[in-house]
């Protein structure tokens, strides 16, 4: 059952195939959630293992559009478009059904448009200054385990700011063995990837920024959404990324 469980937020969190009648089920998919970690793992080893090669004959630069190309099209840019949705209702002005509005709305903002050039370039920037071999490979499997284990803690420590996709998701998470399960698994794969305590100083960074975003959810939305953990699953995939380029020797 936990191996069906993992093919179902797999299938959910990337364009890889799984279980498409447990994928298609948000309920499924929500009380799979503590198993996010996991998957991060999946990518982090398939994009970099790609970004390990690649640096081994391409300059910095390229490897960092090439790898951030990667991970755009492996994770389908599910969350790269909430980013976008998460900035345009953030930054809109007036009541807080307004800016919920601004961020289910399917047009582009400025807003969206700005988050999303800033953050592939922090991408890019982050991931060439990794350079090449082990380190390289070791920062992106750590990062985007720390950000699927954000979007965990924050369905488990918010609520969501209407009924709607993040619903069972927080509902789901308030089960306290499954945020221990989580814990632990993120914890001891951050260790062993080969970032050790450099990539706890990661994971402790992260969780103040998604802390901080959660907060300034909480006060433009009433609570947190869908686009808001998928905006912070990339927010802190790249906070990880150059916490871990500038600390990591």
């Amino acid at each position: 059952m936990a191996f069906r469980s993992i093919q179902t937020i797999i299938s959910f969190l990337t364009i890889i195939p799984g279980y498409k009648s447990y994928s298609n089920d948000l309920n499924s998919v929500a009380n799979a959630m503590h198993y996010f970690p996991l998957a991060g793992v999946l990518i982090g080893a398939i994009v970099g293992g790609f970004a390990y090669l690649i640096s081994l004959y391409l300059q910095p630069l390229i490897v960092g559009f090439l790898v951030t190309t990667m991970l755009a099209l492996i994770t389908g840019l599910h969350h790269t478009d909430a980013l976008a949705d998460f900035a345009d209702g953030l930054m809109k002005r007036g009541e807080k059904i307004t800016k919920r509005n601004a961020m289910r709305d399917p047009a582009l903002g400025s807003a969206g448009v700005t988050a999303i050039v800033l953050y592939v370039a922090g991408m890019i920037i982050a991931l060439s200054s990794l350079h090449q071999g082990i380190k390289l490979f070791s920062s992106i499997v750590a990062a985007e385990v720390i950000a699927k284990f954000v979007m965990v803690m924050q369905a488990h420590r918010g609520y969501s700011a209407w009924e709607g996709f993040s619903s069972p998701f927080t509902d789901a998470m308030k089960d306290k063995r499954k945020i221990i399960i989580a814990t632990i698994m993120s914890i001891a794969v951050i260790w062993f990837s080969g970032t050790s305590y450099f990539g706890l100083m990661a994971l402790s960074v992260s969780l103040g920024l998604a802390a901080l975003i959660q907060y300034l959810s909480n006060q433009a939305f009433g609570g947190i959404s869908g686009d808001v953990m998928g905006a912070s699953n990339e927010i802190t995939r790249l906070c990880s990324l150059m916490v871990l380029s500038e600390i990591m020797i």
